[in-house]
């Protein structure tokens, strides 16, 4: 992390819990010019530090009411690379991990309604080649939403 110095640490603070502030205000907080604000967002970006922006849209004002985390296991661990690609193309799930532990993916999941869930797992997750079974979580309610924390050195 010594690519990044105080000034960008505090950017990052910044701009993390508003994406969409005015340059001009991120510079005045920080008491450099906006140009420099600029630069080093571009900076940031080319490092691979800031690697996405956007809006956070809220599924259940768009009719997606259940939210649930789906653990996956596979006939072999390297069949990950066959799988991931399909459950790619099921835009319901908004996030998929490899990962250590009973599982060997770990996927996030909107749907309509149960019996959407339902239908996403019996007819579309389960039918996917190497997959041999799913353990279903649904949330309940979401808590926490936070980015990382940015400490300044």
């Amino acid at each position: 992390m010594d690519k990044i110095d105080n000034l960008d640490r505090r950017i990052l603070q910044i701009i993390m819990k508003n994406a969409r502030i005015p340059s001009k205000d991120v510079a005045a907080e920080c008491g450099v010019s906006r140009a420099a604000i600029h630069q080093r967002i571009q900076r940031l970006i080319d490092l691979g530090v800031i690697t996405g922006s956007g809006y956070n849209v809220n599924p259940k004002e768009l009719g997606y009411r259940t939210c649930t985390y789906i653990g996956v296991n596979l006939e072999r661990g390297a069949l990950y690379r066959e799988v991931v690609p399909e459950l790619d193309k099921i835009p319901e799930i908004t996030e998929c991990h490899f990962t250590t532990g009973p599982y060997t993916l770990l996927i996030k999941l909107v749907a309509r309604d149960n019996e959407h869930l339902m239908e996403l797992l019996n007819n579309h997750i389960q039918m996917i080649p190497g997959v041999t079974g799913t353990e279903t979580l649904i949330s309940l309610d979401h808590s926490i939403h936070r980015g990382i924390p940015i400490g300044i050195k």
